[in-house]
């Protein structure tokens, strides 16, 4: 099988479509729309303080609010967000626990509850590191926004990818709220809402609950169980308060809490035949056949709480973040996928329990910051990260692996400072530095072999600089060079399988980008575009599987990935808005020693060499595992005004995903290419009394795709799947 590699030259050619697109969507015509109504100005906070996107000199896209809730509706977690956007992807092998991020490429396949990951998700400001922090419920949520690329400057905590930003709606002196509920098909029931109240006037609070859940709809054969798994139930809530005594000081405080029993990801024995990747006879979506009585359960709890100060001085503020992050749980997986009769071959059966018996993170950030009004700007600080927890991994009924419990501790702190000078009316010049010192410790309290104590630190220095230049009023171009950082990472999975555990160096990336971002058409009209290129020196990676079952840390000499990032909006007319993401990204491993196990259980087809015949195969010039080549989203919304004053609105949204390399060696079986779905949403939105509403009918998946999402290849060809299709009914009214 043949890889087609897309070529800088042909990347080149992309970018300059993209300034041609900008420049040709500026007709003579533009003056005559540009009265009639433009997009939206988006506001950020990839720079740590607010701004239109347009001012940003980074490849930064946010989440329009209508898409993050329609492509949530169904009962979705945060894994929808995978497409949805250029250059992001998220996948898991662990249900609605421990997602798995990459940005242009770029991130960890790892399933440990261990794993580090160079996307870091942040919340409300505080850093989410642990796979399980990851998954927070999303509800009552302002903003979305990923930056892409190295932002280790202002926020260093992995992010040699990336981040992905989530912020809350915070209090504010207004009464109100609102609440939504939707009823779907498989039992699917979600409500969620919000109150909002002044208490007095310089105290608000806000209260956010959250309901997702949804019945077990998948047989298990094999025991004769009908609606044995798939189903899900997760509560979560959110209060804060935000003091302001006066225009000099604010508190803002913050308390989270989140409750989830269902399904972990659900194995399916077999649906790869050998020598193909097609779903094969194997896959029933409605079934499966697990020897196990669990039927694959998951139990995760969580809470946290934050406080964030603000002292504003005649020209500076002194922010202060702290946050607490706590988690328990387990899930437990038939991980064969079957039973020892099938589906298929399968030679040995395999169930394993992972959980986190305690976690707890701290975090500490003080920031000063000059004022916004001045043409230079800046912002230094101090941050502090503290986490520990303990990995308990062990078989059903006290069965194989025997009982192991290792336990990780993480200490970092670092000092940062970055500046923004306006050199003239167009030109704009940033830079930032950054100095992190990060150390990691294991302990292995319980195994049966004795394993001694592992440590490994590292210090290294982030920065990046960056220009804008401001060709007129709707155009300006940017250049962005940065410099990112992952700590060395310690790997204790194979301590479970009688294995020792395994450490990765420090990774670094150094990226180069150039983008151009307009508003043509009057701003009715939006078109970012960007180009890319980046080099990993001591890629950190995770060889998962294989024929000896291991979770092995290895560093690949080096890892490139280049590539093109396109988003776009379109006011076609007051009632027709279209959006469009486009990404490509061509990653390769760099290293001729790399080597690693590929499938266990010889029915899968290696495409790899193995050169000196050890049974491990050569993996250079092979993507990167779980780096989708393009990414493609659309979206559009078409209103009809109702004589009742409201209006009547259709909106869809789809995702077409290219191939994807599910491990680090290639196979005839192991990836999946064409990967699509979309969802539609149709209903009526007005006023009655004053107060907002909208009721619609919506479905999710609509073509019942089945899509290849991963794979374990240890046992036999097992693999997971998306979700079905989901359709139903929602309601949404404020409360004002």
């Amino acid at each position: 099988m043949t890889n087609t590699r897309t070529t800088l030259t042909s990347l080149m050619a992309c970018s300059v479509s993209a300034f041609a697109l900008s420049a040709a969507m500026t007709p003579a015509h533009a003056q005559e729309t540009a009265t009639e109504g433009r997009v939206d100005t988006i506001i950020v906070t990839t720079n740590r303080r607010e701004e239109n996107i347009q001012d940003v000199a980074a490849s930064v896209t946010a989440l329009p609010e209508e898409s993050f809730n329609a492509i949530t509706e169904g009962g979705a977690d945060i894994l929808s967000l995978a497409a949805r956007i250029p250059s992001l992807y998220a996948e898991s092998s662990n249900g609605r626990v421990a997602p798995r991020f990459y940005i242009r490429g770029l991130g960890n396949t790892d399933f440990d509850l261990a794993a580090s990951q160079p996307v870091s998700i942040v919340m409300d400001d505080i850093v989410q590191e642990n796979v399980i922090l990851k998954s927070f419920p999303l509800f009552d949520i302002e903003r979305v926004e990923v930056s892409r690329g190295p932002q280790g400057t202002l926020f260093g905590r992995n992010t040699t990818a990336g981040i992905v930003k989530f912020d809350s709606v915070r209090p504010s002196q207004e009464q109100g709220g609102y609440a939504s509920v939707t009823a779907g098909s498989l039992g699917t029931l979600n409500s969620e809402g919000a109150v909002n109240a002044p208490l007095s006037d310089s105290l608000a609070v806000r209260v956010s609950l959250f309901s997702q859940n949804r019945e077990d709809w998948i047989d298990n054969a094999f025991l004769g169980t009908q609606d044995a798994l798939g189903g899900f139930n997760e509560l979560a809530g959110r209060a804060q308060f935000l003091f302001t005594p006066n225009d000099r000081f604010d508190v803002l405080f913050n308390v989270h809490g989140r409750s989830l029993e269902g399904t972990s990801a659900v194995f399916r024995a077999n649906i790869l035949t050998t020598g193909s990747n097609s779903l094969n006879g194997n896959y029933d979506r409605d079934r499966v056949f697990f020897d196990s009585t669990f039927n694959n359960p998951q139990e995760y709890d969580s809470w946290g709480t934050s406080l964030t100060s603000n002292i504003y001085f005649d020209s500076l503020t002194f922010t202060s973040i702290t946050g607490f992050e706590a988690a328990d749980g387990f899930s437990l997986g038939d991980i064969d996928g079957g039973n020892v009769n099938g589906p298929g071959f399968i030679p040995f059966p395999s169930e394993t329990q992972d959980g986190i018996d305690e976690l707890d993170q701290f975090t500490q950030e003080f920031r000063l910051a000059s004022d916004t009004n001045s043409a230079t700007t800046w912002q230094v600080g101090a941050y502090w990260f503290s986490s520990d927890f303990s990995i308990t991994t062990l078989g059903p009924n006290g069965g194989f692996p025997p009982p192991t419990t290792v336990r990780h501790r993480n200490d970092l702190w670092s000092v940062f400072g970055q500046a923004s000078h306006q050199v003239n009316d167009r030109l704009q010049l940033s830079g930032g530095l950054r100095y992190t010192s990060d150390e990691k410790d294991l302990e292995v309290p319980v195994s049966v072999i004795p394993q001694a104590d592992v440590s490994v630190s590292d210090e290294q220095v982030s920065w990046d600089v960056s220009a804008m230049y401001d060709l007129d009023n709707d155009v300006s171009v940017f250049a962005r060079v940065a410099r990112g950082f992952r700590g060395p990472t310690i790997q204790a999975r194979d301590v479970a399988f009688f294995g020792s555990p395994s450490v990765a160096d420090s990774e670094t990336v150094l990226s180069w980008e150039a983008g151009i971002k307009s508003e043509p058409l009057g701003g009715r009209a939006r078109v970012n575009a960007t180009a890319f290129y980046y080099t990993v020196e001591d890629l950190q990676l995770s060889a998962v599987g294989g024929a000896g079952n291991l979770v092995q840390l290895v560093n690949a000499a080096e890892g490139v990935g280049y590539g093109l990032e396109l988003d776009a909006e379109y006011l076609v007319s007051d009632n027709l808005l279209v959006t469009a993401g486009f990404s490509l990204n061509e990653t390769e491993l760099q290293d001729p020693n790399l080597e690693v196990a590929p499938c266990g259980s010889g029915q899968c087809t290696p495409l790899d060499p193995d050169a000196d015949n050890d049974g491990f195969v050569e993996v250079d010039g092979n993507p990167f595992p779980q780096a989708p080549d393009y990414i493609l989203s659309l979206t559009a919304r078409y209103s009809i005004p109702a004589s009742t004053g409201g209006e009547w609105f259709v909106f869809t949204d789809w995702f077409w995903q290219g191939r994807t390399n599910l491990f680090l060696y290639e196979s005839e079986e192991f990836y999946s290419d064409g990967n699509f779905e979309g969802g539609l949403r149709a209903g009526y939105a007005g006023n009655n009394g004053g107060r907002d509403w909208e009721a619609a009918v919506f479905v999710r998946n609509i073509t019942d795709e089945d899509n290849l999402a991963g794979g374990i290849d240890f046992n036999n060809n097992t693999g997971f799947v998306n979700d079905p299709r989901i359709w139903g009914v929602s309601l949404r009214t404020d409360l004002n």
